[in-house]
Order: C-alpha cells, then sequence, then structure tokens
C-alpha cells in the first residue's frame, strides 16, 4: 500500500483482506494524497490506490501510533516528494523495534535527518535521493522494505546487503518490478536496485497470509481435527511445517493447499526457535506455544526477534499451562487437558494463541481485548464457526489498541 506513494498512476492490490491495519494505513495514505478506493474489499478483496500528488509529508502522531507499519511511509515520501514529517512509532506490547537502520540506511543515500518532538524530520539532497551500499547490522524486515522503496527512485544503484527474505519482502519487490522498478536479488540476503526516474501504475495479487495459514494449521492440531487450507502457499511455511510435523500431526502439501490432520493424535513436544525467515516465524510463536501446553511431554521455545514477545504466558498459566519463563526461552511442560479461564489479549499472536487454547479447554472461556484480532484475522470467528467451532463474539470491544 506504501509503494502508491511512488506513482502518480493506480496501483490496484487483490487478495487484501478487510482488515483493521489496512483502514488505519488507508487513512494515513488519504491525508498524505493518496485517493483510496475500498469499495471492493468486502466484497472481493480488492484495494485502488492512487496518488496523483503527495498534498501533505506529514504522518501524524495520532495515526502513526495505532499502527507501527505506517513508518512505511517514510521511504516513498521521501524519494518522490523530497521530504517526509513521520512521527516516531515509539514502543509496543512486544518490544522496542527502533527505526534507527531505517534511519541510517536513508543517510547514506543522502537523506539529512533530524528527529524533533517526537517527528523524524527528512529531506533528500538536492537532485534527489543517491544510490548507496548499505550493510544492515541486524535482519529488519520494515528497514528493508523502507530502503527498497527509497531506493527505486534514486540516482544511481543502491546494494543492500544483509536484507529480509521474508516472502513479504519479496513480495513487495515483485510489487515494485510490475510498477517499473529494476531489483536484482529478490528473495535473497542482497538486493540491488538500480533507481528509474519514475514508476507507472500496476495490478498486483498480494500473497496469502502465511501467520494466518499457520494458525489455522494449529486450531486443528490443538483441536485434533482436520483442516484443508485452500489458496496458500506451503513454501513459505517451510520451518514451521518441519515442526508441526514434528509433534506427530500428519501434514499433507498440495496444489491447493495445505491439509493438517490430527484425529486421535496428542502432539508431541517440539523444541523450536524463532529466526528470520527462513526460520521459525517469530509470529508464530505463542500460537505454537499454545498448542505444546497440550503435548505429550516438554517444549522449549526460545524468541530470538522480539524482547518481551511471551506477554501471553500468564493468559495461557490461568488456563492451567505449565510455563516457565528462564530470559528468551520458556519451558513448557504438557497437561492433558487446559481448563477454561476469563484471559486477556496483549497483543495480535498472543490474542489468536488464546483463541486456539480455548477451543482445546473444555468449558467457556472468555478472551478479552479481542480488538487485537481484527489487525490480522479476516473473519475468524466466521472461518473457524464453519469448521465446527463453537464460539462468538459478545461484544464490539471499542478499547483503543
Amino acid at each position: 500500500m506504501c509503494a502508491a506513494l511512488l506513482t502518480a498512476e493506480r496501483l490496484t492490490l487483490s487478495n487484501v483482506p478487510d482488515l483493521a491495519d489496512i483502514k488505519t494505513l488507508s487513512a494515513l495514505l488519504a491525508q498524505h494524497g493518496v485517493k483510496v478506493d475500498a469499495s471492493a474489499l468486502k466484497t472481493d478483496n480488492t484495494l485502488t490506490l492512487q496518488a496523483k500528488a503527495i498534498t501533505s509529508d506529514v504522518a501524524p502522531y495520532e495515526l502513526v501510533r495505532k499502527m507501527r507499519a505506517s513508518v512505511l511511509v517514510l521511504g516513498g515520501l521521501l524519494a518522490r516528494h523530497g521530504s517526509a514529517k513521520v512521527s516516531l512509532p515509539g514502543g509496543c506490547a512486544i518490544g522496542t523495534r527502533p527505526v534507527d537502520v531505517h534511519l541510517k540506511g536513508l543517510e547514506k543515500m543522502g537523506a539529512v535527518i533530524s528527529i524533533e518532538a517526537g517527528y523524524i524530520n527528512a529531506a533528500a539532497p538536492e537532485g534527489g535521493l543517491r544510490g548507496a551500499e548499505i550493510s544492515m547490522p541486524f535482519v529488519s524486515v520494515g528497514a528493508t522494505e523502507n530502503l527498497l522503496m527509497a531506493a527505486v527512485l534514486a540516482k544511481g544503484e543502491t546494494v543492500l546487503l544483509n536484507a529480509a527474505r521474508e516472502p513479504e519482502v519479496s513480495d513487495l519487490a515483485h510489487c515494485l518490478l510490475a510498477m517499473g522498478a529494476k531489483i536484482e536479488g529478490i528473495g535473497t540476503d542482497k538486493l540491488t536496485v538500480q533507481g528509474v526516474p519514475a514508476l507507472h501504475g500496476a495490478a498486483h495479487r498480494v500473497i496469502p497470509d502465511r501467520i494466518e495459514t499457520g494458525t489455522y494449521c494449529i486450531a486443528a492440531a490443538i483441536t485434533g481435527g482436520a483442516l484443508e487450507l485452500t489458496g496458500t502457499d506451503a513454501s513459505q511455511l517451510a520451518a514451521f511445517l518441519t515442526a508441526l510435523r514434528g509433534t506427530g500431526v500428519n501434514v499433507t502439501v498440495q496444489d491447493s493447499g495445505i491439509t493438517v490432520n490430527a484425529a486421535g493424535i496428542r502432539p508431541r513436544g517440539v523444541d523450536i526457535m524463532t529466526e528470520p525467515h527462513p526460520g521459525f516465524p517469530t509470529d508464530l510463536q505463542a500460537q505454537f506455544m499454545a498448542l505444546m501446553t497440550v503435548c505429550d511431554g516438554a517444549a522449549m521455545l526460545t524468541e530470538t526477534i522480539f524482547e518481551n514477545r511471551f506477554m501471553h504466558v500468564p493468559e495461557l498459566t490461568r488456563m492451567g499451562a505449565g510455563i516457565t519463563v528462564h530470559g528468551a526461552s520458556a519451558m513448557v511442560r504438557g497437561t492433558s487437558a487446559l481448563t477454561a479461564a476469563p484471559v486477556m489479549a496483549s497483543d495480535l499472536r498472543a490474542s489468536a494463541a488464546l483463541v486456539l487454547a480455548a477451543l482445546a479447554a473444555p468449558g467457556e472461556t472468555r478472551v478479552h481485548r479481542i480488538y487485537h484480532l481484527d489487525r490480522g484475522y479476516e473473519r475468524m470467528v466466521e472461518k473457524l464457526t464453519a469448521c465446527g467451532a463453537v464460539l462468538e463474539r459478545i461484544k464490539e470491544d471499542q478499547e483503543a489498541a
């Protein structure tokens, strides 16, 4: 969506989920001058964006604070408009996730950047951004995406070293290619970009959501059920599917998608460590922990990406889970059955994990602060209900995230 800032022509995106984050980013882009047509979002998951002119280079705090990914307007605004004033996203429930890698990369491309009163003030040099070799000190999906969008309109060649290899980064690169960008090394940790004077409009189909796929895989596994997940891509989830197979659950990959069958199977404990792609995704750690709470044996889950990503642990223990946290690792000792209890979600993936645990716990579990789910799961209640789950959304939670 932020790539729409890079061209005056229309960008049409299909396979777009109807989520709260889509609405938040649409509002932010609209105030930059992007005309957002979401009339077909609910009917056929299509979104059209066109930025004939950038009417404002300010990304205000009241919008950015709702969604940290809003900082991704920075690269596009700077590359096309020559200036940007973007609110610092601040902290969040699962860690600080600083943006210094974004800023240092843009400075290498000639940008002049200062931080004042909680805002990033950035200006391109006279003549625009210029290509540079940028080696990132650690793998960052957001920094890779921001610098990639800046580089496609920069003068000369930009080389991004230690670039993130997540499927979402490659998907952005393919979208930019469709818009006329010149990018080599897609899917590797070295992206080479030849800047072009302008991009044009395009139509692009967004890849399936691998985290949504993994969540529903676990829904089948934790309930001893079976699901066929269609329209997804197993190649994005190799490390996760290896771990899931390690639990003893039957996983079959077909051209149409993935089938998970856990009928009559109690999952075995499997140790995992989150890593940048192609490792085990941090965004599936909480859901996998929910599965491990009912495993036969024990499992060690180690989180290497975000420092505060065990906030779901106290809530799972309220449901009878046996979990002990040691720094960046959590030891989970499986129990034969969880127990229903009122719980509270702290973030998007934690909320999904609690719903999964509730599916496996006899009795009625109420998950509070469920508005987190709306950020990343489209119609989760309807989808699970259609597969035999008994759940309902009893109140629209209007609390601010």
